[in-house]
């Protein structure tokens, strides 16, 4: 058993959104029990038939069931059931909770997302503050953190499960709900993509890779942002419209699955090689983003990139706060070459700090850089943006 610390709010209705395997069902099972909710899976081939046709048939169940909560399983499948949650919410005052896996069918094919009546939750591979003693570097960057991976105990069986993964999500999220015409392109895309995890994304190059339009591309990457899978470090800047003009990055929402659609999966990974760096950086930048996000605080996160050799991997900017500059290497032993870019580009940042984040367990400064282990470095990070 995990210990999740997303906090949920029961004084209203909520949407819990999360890639798929992420553990939302599991997670509801243990807040709610059978005797006050009321379960509906449109995962299944009969609620889903049956709410397709009818989503009026939805008032019937609530009327019959007569439980406080009404989980709605992956709600995506039938947008259109949001229409008569609103109204039932609005009739008769019954709370609803509505998970799904995928953002892009509820915006484009609902009239609303409940305006403002329901809260909204996300849910995340597990963090190594959730996994506690269980938390192992290595494994979490070779395999990545879903709750299911945990499962199993060899090499093999791991690979077996992130590898069904990556078919599962071409098959029931892509080619399912229809979101692209063509899947040869990106399956392609996909491998490129995971490939390219941490790096400038640029839409033109890997358009000619692929024998497709940049504007596809791009597309593409709003698919796999709006299915959970993933999201978009911009350029820092100070003009937002700026900011919105410039390349970004792609971050992959968990390593395991990268190395399944890259195809590295089958080898662990190896410490001080190309691929531990970037695996190690994308963890840390994930970390981050869910320790955040469950912390319930705004922020913006950017990257600053002058030319190949100057670059701040991570700017973390919070309303009142200082703003952080954050270096990240896998090296387990910080000197003054990893601190360059940070030392050279700070000056230009007013109200910011500078930390590089290693796998050094010492920690020191240099040249005015706090360089931390990564674990004391998250937990002042989140600390900072609750004081």
């Amino acid at each position: 058993m995990f210990r999740r610390i997303i906090n949920i709010s029961k004084s209203q209705s909520f949407f819990l959104l999360g890639a798929r395997g992420t553990g939302k069902t599991t997670f509801l099972q243990q807040i709610f029990s059978p005797h006050d909710s009321h379960r509906i899976d449109l995962l299944s081939h009969i609620d889903l038939a049956e709410l397709e046709a009818r989503p009026s048939r939805l008032a019937d169940i609530v009327a019959q069931q007569k439980k406080d909560w009404i989980v709605i399983d992956e709600i995506q499948k039938v947008p259109a059931l949001l229409d008569e949650v609103h109204r039932l919410i609005e009739s008769t005052g019954q709370k609803f909770v509505l998970t799904g896996s995928s953002a892009r069918k509820l915006k484009r094919n609902a009239s609303n997302l409940l305006a403002g009546r329901a809260f909204m939750f996300n849910l995340f591979p597990l963090t190594h503050v959730e996994l506690e003693g269980q938390f192992d570097l290595d494994q979490a960057l070779s395999y990545g953190t879903l709750p299911k991976v945990f499962a199993f105990s060899s090499h093999r069986d791991k690979v077996l499960f992130l590898k069904a993964y990556a078919e599962t999500y071409l098959k029931e999220e892509i080619l399912v709900e229809q979101l692209i015409r063509k899947l040869p392109p990106f399956r392609r895309f996909l491998e490129i993509s995971a490939s390219q995890d941490t790096e400038v994304t640029s839409f033109t190059n890997i358009g000619r890779d692929i024998l497709v339009d940049p504007k596809i591309v791009s597309n593409y990457y709003s698919i796999l942002e709006e299915t959970l899978l993933g999201f978009s470090l911009p350029p820092y800047d100070t003009a937002i419209r700026k900011r919105q003009k410039r390349t970004p990055k792609f971050y992959w929402f968990d390593t395991g699955v990268r190395r399944a659609l890259a195809g590295t999966v089958d080898d662990p990974v190896r410490p001080q090689s190309f691929e531990y760096g970037s695996l190690f950086e994308s963890f840390i930048v994930n970390e981050i983003f869910r320790l955040l996000k469950y912390a319930e605080r705004s922020f913006r996160l950017s990257f600053l990139r002058i030319d190949e050799n100057m670059e701040i991997d991570l700017l973390v900017e919070r309303s009142g706060k200082r703003t952080y500059l954050i270096e990240i290497k896998s090296t387990d032993r910080a000197h003054e070459g990893h601190v360059e870019a940070l030392r050279k580009l700070s000056g230009s940042i007013k109200n910011s700090v500078s930390l590089l984040i290693s796998r050094d367990p010492v920690q020191k400064i240099i040249d005015r850089v706090h360089c931390l282990p990564w674990q004391q470095a998250l937990q002042d990070i989140v600390a900072d943006s609750l004081s």
